[in-house]
């Protein structure tokens, strides 16, 4: 997908580095068949216990991808909108934390 590209939920969109973007492709490559192999796993009728250690492993893949797009967005994003004087920008972080934090 072109970095430039529209989200799918919003009008926004953000222009990443080229070493950003392939850094967050390849780890929700991983991520992506990280998930295969739990499938595979049900398929195959693996011991449930084998199987939530797999999906324990995905769910902390999933948290570390999050806390790096954060602090990206943070970092580029909200800091530029608030030297724009976007403070609104703000806000919509403190609603973006508390919905990570359910």
């Amino acid at each position: 997908m072109d970095p430039e590209k529209k989200c799918c939920c919003c009008e926004r969109k953000k222009q990443r580095q080229e070493k950003e973007y392939k850094d967050m492709i390849n780890r929700l490559s991983r991520i992506e068949g990280q998930v295969r192999g739990i499938k595979r796993m049900v398929e195959e009728d693996a011991y449930c216990t084998d199987i939530l250690v797999q999906v324990s492993a995905v769910n902390a893949a999933l948290n570390s991808f999050n806390k790096v797009l954060l602090a990206n967005h943070i970092k580029t994003c909200v800091r530029q909108d608030i030297l724009d004087g976007k403070e609104e920008t703000v806000d919509d972080l403190v609603v973006t934390l508390q919905k990570l934090m359910k």
